[in-house]
């Protein structure tokens, strides 16, 4: 890992700027969830982690309670992460189906995974002062990654909020559609997706299949040359 990203997730690891996401997040990890009653949590800010070299970025909105809040990686040991990394294989992105833990061999090709928020919010519901201060963090993360090409946004929110900052960042007033497979070319020449979140609702009403999600990680490949 290069000084830059190493600096930066030692920060957001130890960044207790948003008191209400600390201490739900400690909350969490003593009130376990049954299953996973005898596991110790990570119970800190998750960091993005993959390809430094990477040409695509993947964003969701922010760890999930007891997905990466308790592996300490992002889209690891939840649901909605073992439907992602299905795809990711698929897509021949990811070198395996799945994503349990730290350290189970997952490698990732030419894409970043991270969440705009770096710690869970009670209800999945961020303030917009949070959101504002967690920000600068994948604002670095999007300056460190110097090949970076295409975003791929998780859900409407996170997709939103990719947006926010963008539009704060460069001042522009476009309007922007949320819908499945669309794309937009920001103002820093990369190519914004919009996804529907591979969430367990949305899987199970049929919202977003396999299908829909390999084929958009395979057009996202195709506008990221690799």
């Amino acid at each position: 890992m290069n000084i830059k990203f190493k600096k930066l997730n030692k920060t957001i690891v130890n960044c207790k700027k948003c008191p209400r996401l600390a201490n739900f997040v400690k909350k969490i990890s003593l009130k376990k969830r049954k299953q996973n009653i005898n596991e110790e949590y990570w119970g800190k800010p998750v960091t993005g982690f993959g390809d430094l070299n990477a040409k695509i970025m993947i964003i969701g909105l922010a760890p999930a309670a007891h997905g990466g809040t308790r592996t300490g990686r992002a889209f690891t040991g939840d649901k909605s992460g073992d439907f992602l990394f299905k795809s990711l294989y698929s897509a021949k992105i990811s070198n395996q189906n799945f994503s349990k833990k730290i350290n189970d061999g997952l490698k990732l090709n030419s894409t970043y995974i991270t969440n705009i928020l770096k710690c869970v919010p009670p209800g999945d519901k961020p303030k917009n002062n949070e959101l504002t201060r967690c920000s600068n963090y994948f604002i670095q993360e999007l300056d460190y990654l110097k090949n970076l090409t295409v975003i791929v946004a998780l859900g409407k929110v996170a997709f939103d909020n990719c947006l926010k900052i963008y539009k704060k960042r460069f001042k522009i007033n476009k309007k922007f559609e949320f819908k499945h497979g669309k794309k937009y070319l920001l103002p820093d020449n990369k190519t914004l997706i919009a996804s529907y979140h591979p969430s367990p609702r949305n899987v199970n009403t049929k919202v977003v299949t396999a299908n829909m999600i390999n084929l958009l990680f395979k057009k996202a490949k195709r506008i990221a040359k690799f």
